[in-house]
C-alpha cells in the first residue's frame, strides 16, 4: 500500500513539474499551434510509456490531425467516432485500459493498447482533443485523467483560437 502512495504521489509531482514547464513554454506565446506542438513533445518526452502524443482539432464537423508525436496517424476522425470521436460527442474525456474492448477503436497504431483522451473545451465549444496512446494495456488511470485536464486548462488558457 505505501508503494502505491508513494507512486502516486511521483505521478502527481510529475504532473506539478510538466505544469511548470508549460508554463514556461507559453509564456509570451499566445499561438495555439506552437503551443500545441510544445505541449505534444513535452508530453511525449516526459510521460512513461507513450507510443503517442497529440492534438486532433475540430474542422468543418470532424477532427482533423494537428500536432502531434509519434507515429503517422489518422488524419481525420468523425464525431461519434473510436475514442477521440467519442470524448467530442461526449465532451468529456475518456480513459480507455484495454483499446480491444472499446467498440469502435481506430487502430491508428496496432501496438497502442491503452488511450486517454481530453476534449478541448472553451466557451462552451469543443475545439478539439488531446490523445496520449500508450502500448502498455492499463497506462492511464484516474490520476493520469486529471493531470492532463489540468494541463489542457493550462493550455486553452495560454492560447488564442
Amino acid at each position: 500500500m505505501h508503494q502505491l502512495r508513494t507512486a502516486s504521489a511521483d505521478r502527481s509531482t510529475a504532473y506539478d513539474d510538466i505544469a511548470q514547464q508549460l508554463e514556461g513554454l507559453f509564456t509570451d506565446e499566445r499561438d495555439w499551434l506552437a503551443n500545441a506542438a510544445n505541449m505534444a513533445s513535452l508530453l511525449f518526452h516526459s510521460l512513461p510509456d507513450l507510443n503517442w502524443a497529440g492534438f486532433y482539432l475540430m474542422k468543418g464537423g470532424e477532427l482533423v490531425l494537428g500536432p502531434f508525436q509519434g507515429k503517422p496517424a489518422c488524419i481525420r476522425i468523425a464525431v461519434g467516432r473510436g475514442v477521440c470521436g467519442t470524448a467530442v460527442a461526449r465532451r468529456a474525456s475518456v480513459l480507455v485500459e484495454d483499446v480491444e474492448a472499446f467498440p469502435g477503436h481506430i487502430a491508428c497504431d496496432a501496438a497502442s493498447q491503452s488511450e486517454l483522451v481530453v476534449p478541448l473545451l472553451k466557451g462552451g465549444e469543443v475545439l478539439g482533443v488531446l490523445d496520449l496512446d500508450s502500448p502498455r494495456r492499463g497506462r492511464f488511470d484516474a490520476l493520469d485523467q486529471a493531470g492532463c485536464e489540468r494541463l489542457v486548462g493550462l493550455f486553452l488558457a495560454a492560447s488564442d483560437f
